[in-house]
């Protein structure tokens, strides 16, 4: 990818990113500390086999560096998005289904990672206690998901399996946080279901029209992609 591409796809993110930023994470010291500790334990494995994939993947063409960089831009600016919610919480896109596609669900648990540090220290977007939560849903479930998806159709409509495999990811992450926080807050009739069934009416419904929206955005950008970055795909060992 030339450079020109990339700094123009950034500033195109710029202007597309919302100010202030307190989109729906799972909030600092929200989990109770037996929680955050089973999600760091989850997690862990998934960053270390990412931390491996990009070493191996970025070993033989440095400029793989500069194309995983759009794609953790990508991620920290869509997901840092407020949007309001019909229920009247707050949504955002997530922006893991392209890098899931182009370099792995694993390299996306290290992305991820980075992104919500940088929100959480940043942004006040998460938290850190929180972390291994957050992680767990947006950086390792959903970008699982889209790989899949993305696996299971390209080879009947490529532009359809980049809008199905971001759009169902996003709303697997969600679905991911819903059951995360119905476990850690059961409700005392009924417990974790209907706990699920409160959570996920308010987060991971609201998620669709965003999905949708998502979906199509990440078929522009890999459109753009596919355009510019022909070796790098290539390096990739990326099917045609």
């Amino acid at each position: 990818m030339k450079k020109k591409h990339f700094i123009l796809l950034v500033v195109l993110f710029t202007f597309m990113m919302s100010y202030p930023a307190y989109a729906m994470h799972i909030g600092e010291g929200f989990l109770p500390p037996k929680w955050c500790l089973v999600y760091f334990v989850l997690s862990a494995p998934f960053i270390y086999l990412g931390i491996r994939d990009i070493k191996k993947k970025t070993e033989k063409n440095k400029d793989l560096k500069m194309l995983l960089g759009l794609v953790a831009a990508y991620a920290f600016i869509l997901s840092a998005m407020k949007l309001p919610s019909v229920t009247g919480s707050c949504s955002h896109p997530t922006g893991t289904g392209l890098g899931a596609i182009i370099f792995g669900p694993s390299v996306m648990a290290v992305v991820g990672t980075l992104v919500l540090v940088f929100q959480a220290v940043l942004l006040a977007h998460g938290g850190l206690t929180t972390l291994g939560a957050n992680v767990f849903s947006m950086g390792i479930v959903g970008p699982i998901v889209s790989f899949i998806v993305y696996k299971l159709l390209k080879n009947k409509n490529k532009r359809a399996a980049v809008f199905f495999a971001a759009a169902l990811g996003d709303l697997a992450t969600y679905l991911t946080t819903s059951v995360q926080l119905a476990f850690s807050f059961p409700a005392a009739i009924g417990g974790a279901a209907t706990s699920f069934i409160k959570f996920v009416s308010i987060f991971a419904i609201t998620q669709i029209p965003l999905a949708i929206i998502e979906g199509i955005i990440t078929v522009i950008i890999f459109d753009f992609i596919q355009k510019y970055s022909i070796q790098e795909l290539k390096d990739l060992s990326w099917e045609e």
